[in-house]
């Protein structure tokens, strides 16, 4: 964006050398016009990531909420069952909570939740071959839609995470900014001097917002993370006992 300031401004600048009678005007119309559509593109763009990122956060608790209400569920079992299948909760449990410490690396996340599925599917197998008995009757109407809840609330999170704006979005984005940049060095062109406040103020504007738009639509990559809302599963496994 710099350096297409100070094309712009180099361009800008000697302008006036061929046209003496000036068409300032219409570079003015335009500039605001491609700053216009920045504005609002960025605009859009950070309210659905914004949005996206309070969705994101609500999943977690309802995640937490099913997790725990199926944990409370297992007291239906007869018990000498249950055991067995808290620590399949357990394992379950404690490998999302790796997968999701071990972000922003990617492989190894999704080998903690390939092992999350794993246990899971391990201890819902468990689960209903306990309710397909009759001492396992009371359980079969409220531990299996709970647990099944679980797992529903797991697979959203997953979904939840690929979705983002599609790619031409952001090459819009980009484009417009660098556009919008070298309209703006233009506009600047009548000085005989770089004002470096201006041009820089310009450049770090853009760049910013659109770094936090980025970090929004990313939470797990970047400075601003859902990872303080990860705490309330940290607090729900260490009530499992």
């Amino acid at each position: 964006m710099l350096v297409l300031i100070e094309v712009g401004r180099v361009v800008g600048s000697r302008r006036p050398a061929r046209d003496a009678g000036g068409s300032q005007g219409g570079v003015g119309v335009v500039e605001g016009s491609v700053l216009g559509l920045l504005g609002l593109l960025m605009a859009f763009t950070f309210s659905g990531a914004a949005q996206r990122f309070n969705d994101r956060k609500h999943l977690i608790v309802e995640e937490v909420n099913a997790i725990g209400t199926a944990w409370l569920r297992i007291d239906l079992l007869p018990p000498e069952a249950q055991p067995e299948i808290r620590e399949g909760f357990l394992r379950y449990l404690d490998a999302r909570l790796a997968a999701y410490r071990k972000m922003p690396d990617t492989k190894a996340a999704a080998e903690e939740l390939t092992k999350a599925a794993r246990a899971g599917g391990e201890t819902w197998a468990k689960a209903v071959a306990v309710c397909r008995t009759e001492s396992g009757l009371p359980a079969r109407l409220l531990l299996l839609p709970a647990m099944n809840q679980m797992f529903d609330m797991a697979e959203t999170r997953r979904l939840a995470s690929w979705m983002h704006p599609p790619l031409v979005v952001y090459i819009m984005l980009a484009l417009f900014a660098l556009a919008g940049a070298l309209l703006a060095g233009y506009g600047m062109g009548e000085g005989q001097q770089r004002n470096w406040i201006h041009m820089v103020a310009f450049a770090l504007t853009i760049a910013i917002a659109a770094y936090v738009i980025l970090d929004i639509e990313y939470p797990r990559l970047g400075l601003i993370r859902v990872d303080q809302f990860d705490r309330a599963l940290v607090e729900l496994r260490a009530t499992m006992q």
